[in-house]
């Protein structure tokens, strides 16, 4: 049965009540998480066997990556059942027993919603090709007629490839194309129907009323096409996902405001502050603030944030103007490192060559990073990261340090972007490998026989999670110690200070009692007065021989001020 709130209950409750405006909320990836039954798959019942350690670092909440009915032709973000688990993944009942136990450890769980498209097997879509042109089940997606040469517009795919796919007809001859921003096995719907619409909250329904907490909406800047669907031939070294100062039309249009309003409506019919977070790579981040207007999504993920180079006049420009437009429109703002669609943090941050979104590194990715350095750099940034005010979202492996898994073999590879690009992209697939369990099991404990659906690197045993947990050095451990201080010092809903001026190498800030100092640069630093004597409270590096009155270089210090 559905919970609503009473009517005198205020959907736009006062700020100090809204959990989410500082949570910090930890991605699962299932498939990646843990394997319960073999089969080298995670699934729900392995991540359900492991809440725990996620309840040990003192996390809010956790996001589930899709486990819904699928093909599987794009790990599960090609939709065939929005309303049932994929058996790869378990059942409803072991869904259903994951939220219980999750909710006793005091961790919300929230769900990923793929509304910009489905899969091709989603019944509407089998129902529109059988349909004829200009049919009402055609209508729920968007088909054309092609010219007689190529295709109704020169979009291209986010994953290679002309964003148009012919039909055939009954009688042979070429028939109508049909619009994918993504793999041709995943057609967009068209948000401009009704059925569509209505469609998708009957399903944020179902899943609320089963206990869910909120969903994190992929692509949320897309749905909306612009009108006419007009030629447009995006910047090459632009994001595929978007992100630039000029919006593509299949990108960030305004009617996808008026879909989240109506989302809006639904979640605020329940009880529990169920929340929305925006995938949504847009730029500048005055744009991205709309989406979470009051009346709209409650979070967004900072890509901006997530972009920066490992650089500390940007890092600072990008929290100013984060904080500044999020808090105008009234929102929090959330910071983000990694994810399961971008190069592990843990080596990011040490590439010296560009890595547009989504193209992912391989074993002939020119100037590979130094992993000391790669790790180094990403403890420093996660330290200066969760002091930041609002969100944050962490992505499973990377309170181990893991870095990207470059050394795939090419046949292992399942990314839509490497088979759309014949291999000149790798795709995604490095950050998805399972994670590392135990040090001297099969699978590195993923599985309790060796299976796993990636390989992962012979060299992962220092990264295990039971390596780690006794390490007082540990990345495991820094991040527990960063969480908990987090949360003893209210830094999520406090309020951040410069200072300093602004440094080629160093920023310095407080938020509430906590002053923090990061060294960015290659070279000791001294500290600032400020610090100098005060109680050091956790930094993101071993202590070394170094100066009392320095900082060491790519490192970052908490203090407590008197």
């Amino acid at each position: 049965m559905t919970q609503t709130r009473s009517e005198a209950d205020n959907p736009l409750q006062t700020e100090d009540s809204q959990w989410w405006r500082s949570s910090v909320i930890y991605q699962i990836y299932p498939r990646s998480f843990a394997d319960s039954n073999n089969d080298g798959m995670g699934d729900l019942r392995g991540i359900t066997q492991n809440l725990e350690s996620i309840a040990q670092l003192s996390v809010d909440a956790i996001w589930l990556s899709p486990f819904f009915t699928s093909p599987q032709k794009d790990a599960g973000y090609d939709v065939a059942d929005y309303c049932d688990v994929d058996p790869l993944f378990g059942t409803l009942e072991d869904f259903d027993a994951m939220v219980a136990r999750a909710h006793e450890l005091g961790l919300k769980v929230i769900i990923d919603l793929v509304p910009n498209h489905c899969s091709d097997q989603h019944p509407w879509f089998q129902q529109a090709l059988a349909a004829a042109p200009g049919s009402p089940e055609r209508d729920r997606f968007i088909f054309m007629d092609p010219p007689a040469q190529g295709h109704p517009n020169n979009w291209e795919s986010v994953f290679g490839g002309p964003m148009w796919t012919s039909t055939t007809n009954p009688d042979g001859s070429v028939g109508q194309s049909y619009l994918h921003i993504f793999d041709s096995s995943q057609p967009d719907f068209n948000w401009n129907n009704t059925e569509v619409r209505a469609m998708f909250r009957d399903v944020l329904r179902f899943w609320l009323d089963r206990g869910t907490d909120g969903f994190r909406v992929d692509v949320a800047h897309g749905l909306i096409k612009a009108e006419g669907l007009p030629d447009f031939t995006p910047d090459p070294t632009g994001a595929s996902m978007g992100g630039t100062e000029e919006l593509a039309p299949w990108w960030g249009q305004d009617g996808v405001h008026e879909i989240y309003r109506e989302w809006r409506e639904v979640m605020d019919e329940y009880d529990g502050e169920r929340v929305l977070c925006a995938e949504a790579w847009v730029s500048p981040l005055s744009l991205m603030a709309k989406w979470v207007r009051k009346d709209e999504m409650h979070q967004a993920f900072n890509f901006p944030y997530l972009s920066c180079d490992y650089n500390a006049p940007q890092l600072r420009k990008t929290i100013d103007e984060s904080l500044l437009e999020f808090g105008a429109v009234g929102a929090p703002s959330t910071w983000v490192l990694s994810n399961h669609d971008v190069v592990r943090h843990a080596t990011r941050l040490a590439l010296t060559d560009d890595n547009p979104q989504g193209e992912g590194i391989g074993p002939n990715t020119p100037n590979l990073p130094d992993p000391a350095v790669g790790l180094r750099r990403a403890r420093s940034s996660t330290a200066l990261m969760l002091a930041l005010p609002g969100g944050a979202y962490l992505y499973q492996g990377e309170e181990l340090g893991l870095p990207e898994a470059v050394d795939l073999p090419d046949d292992a590879r399942q990314d839509p972007t490497w088979f759309r690009t014949n291999g000149e992209r790798y795709g995604r697939d490095g950050c998805r490998v399972p994670l590392p369990w135990e040090s001297d099991a099969p699978a590195f404990g993923f599985s309790d026989n060796g299976e796993s659906w990636l390989p992962q690197p012979t060299d992962w045993a220092p990264y295990a999670r039971d390596m780690q947990v006794e390490d007082p050095d540990s990345t495991l451990n820094l991040y527990r110690r960063l969480l908990q201080l987090r949360k003893e010092y209210d830094l999520g809903t406090g309020d951040l200070t410069w200072n300093s001026e602004e440094d080629a190498d160093v920023l310095v800030f407080s938020n509430g009692k906590v002053l923090v100092v990061a060294n960015l640069g290659t070279t000791a630093q001294d500290l600032p007065e400020l610090a100098q004597g005060a109680q050091e409270l956790v930094r993101s590096q071993p202590v070394t021989g170094t100066s009392s009155v320095q900082i060491p270089a790519e490192t970052t210090i908490w203090f407590l001020l008197a």
